[in-house]
This record gives C-alpha cells, structure tokens and sequence, in this order.
C-alpha cells in the first residue's frame, strides 16, 4: 500500500541538496513550497520513521544541525509529524502576536 508522505527539510546553505534532490526526483515528489516535498511510498506505517530514515541517510550526507521533519496518515486516518533528523527550533514569530489594548488605562 502506497503512503502519502510530505517531508519538510532545513539544510542550510552548505547541505547535500544534489543528494537529496536526486532522491526525491526518484520518488517522483512534487515541490509543495520552500524545503516541502510530497511523494507516495511503498512502506507500512509501522515501519514509515526508520525506513524513511535509513533511505535517507543511504541517499542523503546528513550533517549535524540539519533537520527532516515527516507528516503521514498513519493507518486509522489520523495524521501525524515526526523529526526524523534534528528538533525543533524557536518560532520564528514569537512575539508578533498583537495584544489586546485596554483603553481605559
């Protein structure tokens, strides 16, 4: 049973892009915005994290800093996210939220 897998990644300016590139070219992924691909796999969900991190790294130098994170349906049809590689950063737009003014102040 094919997967549907979208894949977002953090490389920086000095990652292996032609590794990857030429991985998600094979897998036929289409661009879904900045560092965001989608592709189908044939992989059973129990097994989709370490697969997926085993084809990685086969096809992909991974450096320390880097950062995969996954989004799949698991098979009850929930979603879910893993990183594969790397952890969370920071929100980029922590702080912006606007807060409400009181005007009697």
């Amino acid at each position: 049973m094919k997967t549907s897998i979208w894949l977002s990644y953090d490389l920086g300016i000095r990652g292996d892009y032609s590794g990857l590139y030429q991985w998600l070219d094979n897998l036929d992924a289409v661009e879904c915005g900045n560092n965001v691909a989608f592709f189908k796999m044939n992989i059973d969900n129990e097994d989709l994290i370490e697969k997926l991190k085993s084809e990685i790294s086969k096809n992909v130098e991974v450096k320390n800093g880097e950062r995969f994170y996954v989004i799949y349906k698991k098979a009850d049809g929930k979603y879910a996210g893993k990183y594969i590689f790397g952890n969370r950063k920071a929100n980029p737009w922590e702080g912006y939220k606007q807060k409400p003014t009181n005007e009697d102040v």
